[in-house]
């Protein structure tokens, strides 16, 4: 089943934003656009939404904005399959380079300044839940389990806390305050 009533009214919306930009002399970059639905009926089928040039915008299951990974789900929900993808590629890349010749220390260094801020990236906008969390963890101890050449996590753990290297969990939850707190206060600027 289609649904018609809720995406017509979605794509006179579109079609009004549209025809406003153009007067603006701004257009709306349809190459670079598309639907994503969000909520309870998220994996209902849509019928097609047409631009006013008539270009159909395709539905998807995972879109990025602003470097955040958003997709299809019942709630709202994002994706850091990418980001975890991008740090094991840089953190890789640095290993590779460095080797094991630097000290830890350097190494950890690198990686805290390189890396993590490619897997942390807006996350502290962002509502995460805890098996995500737990995830970004997951990278961090298997960065060490390579480095230390360790699986004992007690060792592992010990290791991050004698280096001062927090895990993502602790970064995002420390950020987020802070983001909210700027938030707040912005807002109080504004009223």
């Amino acid at each position: 089943m289609l649904l018609s009533s809720s995406v017509t009214h979605f794509e006179r919306l579109l079609n009004e934003c549209e025809r406003e930009l153009d007067l603006l002399d701004m257009s709306i970059n349809l190459s670079k656009s598309c639907c994503l639905r969000i909520g309870p009926r998220s994996d209902v089928n849509c019928a097609s939404v047409n631009s006013v040039c008539g270009l159909c915008l395709p539905w998807v299951t995972k879109m990025r904005y602003l470097g955040v990974y958003i997709v299809r789900s019942k709630s709202f929900k994002c994706s850091l399959d990418e980001s975890k993808k991008k740090f094991y590629r840089a953190a890789n890349g640095i290993f590779g380079k460095v080797g094991r010749v630097a000290s830890e220390e350097v190494i950890l260094h690198l990686i805290s300044s390189k890396c993590l801020p490619i897997l942390l990236y807006g996350l502290e906008s962002l509502p995460l839940y805890q098996y995500q969390l737990n995830s970004l963890d997951f990278v961090i101890n298997r960065f060490f389990i390579k480095l230390f050449r360790t699986t004992d996590m007690y060792t592992i753990a010990t290791l991050q806390e004698m280096f001062g290297f927090e895990l993502p969990s602790v970064r995002i939850a420390r950020r987020t305050v802070k983001f909210i707190s700027k938030f707040n206060e912005d807002n109080c600027v504004l009223s």
